[in-house]
């Protein structure tokens, strides 16, 4: 058998807060009574009863000369001005959380809304919070609410302000708030449960489903524990309520393999730690060494400075500020801006309910029981110490580019501005750097002062380290007929150089193109990306020869690919002389065209019918594969004249006799 204890078991902050006054207050010497139980744990109210410690029930009840505590449950307005109307010091132990909702109750009533509450009718804090307005509604389930607003006329326009019970459960005041949602349009909806409360809840859920029994510790009379006994009993049969270690049965327990124990937030750490130490017994399970209360309530006991460091748990992510619980009298929190250095960054982005953070203490208010947290200082102080490392061991590390001024570019490294000089951005002297602000970049940390808040960054270094390393890879792999995907880096008038990974080749001019080509400009620009051949290289020079047109790029092995002898083609005339005409087929591709074969008439220069620029329809009637000539003929696509036929086959007879003739 194995036993489980809870982690949220026992004690939230504000109940632990509370005690924390109690002790405090006792030890000083002071005359203390508590107004009510400070908790309902009949065996804490005994402890302080030894120590000298009082219950009231009423203001009337305190001497002038003595210390009243209110508890954690908070009272109501006119309570408190009796007690302040008597002269008595009051050490208000009020929970945080709920004192807040003291304070939304009053504000909307002053501002015409009606307040309504749900929760337990006759709980002391639901009284209490009563209390802080002069008329409310107070509804313990989502039946009660919907009822009451079906009797009102004209409820649309009712103003409404809904606050909820600290201790209540998740699902009643969903249920709730989707009712009124639905009820009324001037509406206002605060979520004042307790996240403590819910983890507790949610946590109980999660242990009394995986275990065959749970033991659930507390005060009969508490509402919390009375709820996490409901809560177990819906997931598991064997729920056994117990007050303190002397009321466990082992019976109770026979055939149970997995036994898990929660407990109220009432309920003292020395009672949970005694009922583990009997169930281990029980269970022959490794005993928790017992402690006394006072030796455990010392244990908390934590004071709080400006500028500590100290960790808590994520309670609650409201709408302005994120509740951190300190294990001490103080309710910790943190406002949204006081959560990260990225502005952009959402709190429930990266924290979320149970987390454990460590945080650094701006300010501590011991009257109201705060202590303003900041996480985004504590971050910043970390960052401040990685820079010193980051720049000793010369370690890459990302940041964004945030602006750029007349020396360079300034940069955001985990919330800290790292200047980049215009000489370490990798950026050409008087190149543009506007581009890239908005980019995210590996750079690494040069110079860190820490008095002076300067911190100097380079790309270059980045860049260098990695092109030095592309470069070795490019030497150690390359060959004759290699193939790579380059970038054009600059042109010269006698050809273009291309980086192929870390390393430049030259491209000749005499490389760049099949056709004449006065300057590399004609086919390529800077910046473009092409695919290039090594034609030869020298390692010792570091100087390497590069190939861009290819066989599949030759102009002719186009042509004789695509075309052949009797093809009818579209051509350009691009050139004009005294035996005829010259027509680009394709580019780099001419064929001629004879001054017999411009016209079906005799034509006495080319200029008369043609002219440079003129789109004519060609039939190739001849191609020179080995000396690369190619005929063209206008002719061949036109009638001829029957007088110059008929001339034309009176001289080809006589020249078919003359032959004969001469065989």
């Amino acid at each position: 058998m194995s036993v489980t204890v809870a982690k949220s078991a026992g004690f939230c902050f504000g109940v632990n807060r509370a005690v924390e006054l109690v002790e405090q207050a006792a030890k000083e010497g002071k005359k203390v009574v508590t107004l009510g139980p400070i908790i309902h744990n009949r065996h804490a109210v005994a402890h302080f009863e030894q120590m000298g410690v009082k219950v009231i029930d009423a203001p009337q009840e305190a001497d002038p000369d003595s210390t009243v505590i209110i508890r954690s449950h908070g009272v109501t307005r006119q309570v408190y001005e009796a007690l302040e109307s008597r002269g008595v010091e009051i050490v208000d132990a009020t929970c945080p959380f709920v004192k807040r909702i003291h304070g939304i109750v009053s504000n909307a009533e002053q501002e015409g809304y009606l307040p309504v509450i749900i929760g337990t009718r006759a709980h002391p804090e639901v009284e209490g919070i009563a209390g802080w307005c002069k008329n409310c509604m107070i509804f313990e389930t989502p039946e009660e609410l919907e009822n009451w607003a079906k009797t009102l006329e004209n409820r649309a326009d009712l103003p409404i302000c809904m606050v909820c019970q600290t201790t209540s459960t998740e699902s009643l005041w969903n249920s709730c708030g989707k009712i009124a949602k639905k009820l009324f349009t001037n509406l206002k909806i605060f979520d004042t449960i307790c996240k403590a409360t819910e983890s507790r809840q949610s946590e109980a859920a999660k242990l009394s489903s995986i275990c065959q029994a749970m033991v659930v510790v507390g005060d009969a009379l508490s509402s919390n524990t009375g709820r996490l006994a409901m809560i177990c009993r819906e997931h598991c049969d064997k729920v056994v309520l117990v007050d303190n270690a002397s009321e466990l049965d082992a019976e109770a327990f026979r055939g149970a393999a997995d036994v898990g124990i929660t407990a109220g937030a009432s309920t003292p750490a020395w009672i949970i730690k005694e009922v583990n130490k009997t169930m281990s017994e029980i269970t022959n399970v490794e005993a928790v060494q017992e402690e006394s209360f006072e030796a455990l309530l010392e244990q908390s006991i934590k004071t709080l400075n400006t500028g500590d460091k100290v960790t808590g748990i994520v309670t609650g992510i409201g709408s302005t500020e994120v509740q951190i619980d300190l294990g001490t009298k103080h309710a910790g929190y943190i406002p949204y801006d006081e959560v990260s250095n990225d502005p952009t960054v959402k709190p429930e982005d990266i924290l979320k309910v149970g987390d454990e953070i460590e945080v650094f203490v701006v300010r501590v208010n011991d009257q109201e029981g705060t202590c303003q947290l900041s996480k985004k200082k504590l971050d910043g102080i970390k960052v401040w110490d990685d820079m010193a490392v980051w720049c000793e061991e010369k370690t890459t590390v990302e940041g964004k580019i945030t602006e750029e001024n007349k020396g360079g570019l300034v940069a955001n490294v985990k919330g800290i501005r790292v200047f980049i000089p215009a000489s370490q951005s990798g950026i050409a002297k008087g190149g543009d750097m506007t581009g890239m602000v908005g980019q995210t970049v590996s750079l690494k940390i040069t110079e860190v002062n820490r008095a002076r808040r300067r911190v100097i960054g380079s790309i270059r270094a980045v860049t260098s380290e990695g092109r030095k390393a592309a470069q070795e890879k490019v030497w150690a792999e390359i060959e004759v007929g290699a193939k790579y995907h380059g970038t054009v880096k600059s042109l010269t008038s006698y050809g273009a150089f291309v980086d192929i990974g870390g390393v430049d080749g030259m491209v000749h001019v005499s490389e760049l193109s099949w056709n004449r080509i006065k300057t590399p400009a004609d086919v390529v620009k800077v910046g473009d990306e092409i695919d290039v051949y090594v034609i030869s290289f020298d390692p010792e020079k570091r100087k390497i020869s590069l190939g861009y047109k290819t066989a599949e790029m030759n102009p002719w092995n186009q042509f004789m690919t695509a075309y052949s002898v009797g093809d009818v083609v579209n051509a350009k005339i691009v050139k004009l002389m005294t035996f005829g005409a010259f027509a680009e087929i394709i580019p780099g591709i001419d064929g001629l065209i004879h001054i017999s074969q411009i016209a079906n008439t005799r034509v006495e220069k080319p200029e008369d019918v043609l002219s440079e620029g003129q789109e004519v329809q060609v039939k190739i009637t001849d191609v020179d594969a080995e000396n690369k000539r190619i005929s063209l003929s206008i002719r061949a696509l036109l009638e001829v004249p029957a007088e110059e036929a008929a001339q034309e086959a009176t001289e080809e007879v006589a020249e078919v006799e003359a032959e004969t003739e001469a065989e």
